[in-house]
């Protein structure tokens, strides 16, 4: 519908996807999760790797606030009549009454890492995080989304959910979690580490065999069995010397140590694998004085936390309809050397392409009265403003005639 159509008296009939209807059939008429996050929980809270890297993305994307530009003008956007400075209290500073913004935004980055989805509910004043896993998405057959259904009970209408969504092939309601494609190597580590638990914890010996040279009944080997686990236990040292008589002799069945059960090689090999799943550089984790870190580091930010904050940004650009960008100044991996950034300022400041207070906007810092004009450089000759000032002195006729 056009603008002047309410003026000229014109009833047009809104244009739509003629394809919603098959696309909403598709997806059926409602989407919940497809995700079993105990299964995340489980390996967050058991394995150091999966909670080392969790920590990371989420603490590092819950830092970085946002910058609340001017309002976008010919943008729908979904509430109207909000303030700007609202908007950067709800996002920088209070979300509601009840948590601080780096707490409610990690809650939500959480949910992004396990479900692949963030559901947030503005009620017109505050904004309150529900947990993506009991959130149902009703799909509408001729606009895009119906309604929004949390834990079979409550429902929400669409101009009151602001949803991100993470990337999927299967749906386009909603996404898949960066910690789905790693799962497999997750159980596999899991595995790993349960074996090991189990083996010392049994008192086992790897490979072990005892040879006799005569038949002996089924109760003389249980009790020399009993006898053995209990004077030979890995698990209480191992190290006590045994008499072995009537001809026993003890014999390895394999050739595995106790080394080679450490799997040190392949716990390292699936921590690689997990980490890279989740976007984080491997050598991030691996310490030590390393000339790569730094641009690894940027990589990491640039490639991994950006995107995240992106997503997020974009959605409640639309929702509430200011320009709303990720502020990074004070995140030293996405910083210039300091010697560099100095000047590359100083240059543009001094050439009087910026002024002093453009270039103390971009690093941050806050503007000087009087700074406001660009300078001009003393070694031009002539003036910005005027051309035909300045330029080289005139000199007397008196010098030029040398008297």
């Amino acid at each position: 519908m056009a603008w002047y159509d309410r003026f000229l008296g014109i009833n047009r009939e809104e244009k739509i996807n003629p394809a919603q209807y098959v696309i909403s059939r598709n997806e059926g008429m409602t989407v919940d999760s497809r995700e079993v996050v105990t299964n995340y929980k489980n390996a967050y809270e058991q394995l150091e790797i999966v909670n080392r890297a969790v920590n990371m993305i989420v603490d590092d994307t819950a830092e970085i606030p946002f910058n609340i530009g001017e309002a976008i003008q010919g943008f729908s956007s979904v509430v109207k009549n909000v303030r700007r400075s609202r908007v950067n209290l709800l996002l920088n500073h209070e979300p509601n009454p009840f948590q601080d913004v780096n707490t409610f935004k990690r809650n939500l980055i959480i949910d992004l890492l396990i479900d692949g989805n963030i559901f947030i509910y503005y009620d017109g004043a505050h904004l309150y995080h529900l947990p993506a896993d009991k959130v149902r998405i009703y799909t509408d057959k001729d606009t895009y989304i119906e309604k929004y259904e949390y834990d079979s009970s409550i429902e929400y209408s669409v101009n009151e959910i602001i949803h991100i969504k993470e990337n999927s092939f299967n749906s386009i309601y909603r996404g898949v979690p960066r910690l789905k494609p790693a799962f497999r190597t997750m159980q596999l580590l899991g595995s790993m580490r349960n074996f090991q638990d189990n083996f010392f914890k049994n008192g086992a010996v790897p490979g072990l065999v005892l040879k006799s040279p005569n038949t002996l009944s089924e109760k003389i080997k249980e009790r020399m069995l009993q006898a053995w686990v209990q004077r030979y236990n890995p698990s209480s040292g191992g190290r006590r010397p045994l008499f072995l008589d009537g001809g026993l002799e003890v014999e390895n069945l394999t050739e595995i140590s106790f080394k080679d059960l450490d799997f040190q090689d392949g716990i390292k090999s699936n921590e690689k694998i997990i980490l890279e799943a989740m976007g984080i550089p491997p050598i991030l984790l691996d310490g030590g004085n390393n000339a790569n870190i730094r641009p690894n580091h940027r990589l990491y930010y640039l490639e991994t936390i950006l995107p995240i904050t992106r997503k997020l940004g974009y959605a409640l650009e639309r929702f509430f309809g200011f320009s709303i960008s990720e502020n990074v100044t004070d995140i030293p991996a996405l910083q210039p050397e300091l010697r560099d950034q100095a000047a590359y300022y100083a240059t543009l400041v001094n050439t009087g392409i910026f002024s002093a207070n453009e270039a103390r906007e971009a690093l941050g810092k806050e503007p000087i009265e009087g700074f406001d004009e660009p300078r001009v450089p003393a070694n031009i000759a002539g003036s910005a403003a005027n051309p035909e000032e300045g330029g080289r002195p005139p000199e007397d006729e008196e010098n030029i005639n040398g008297e």
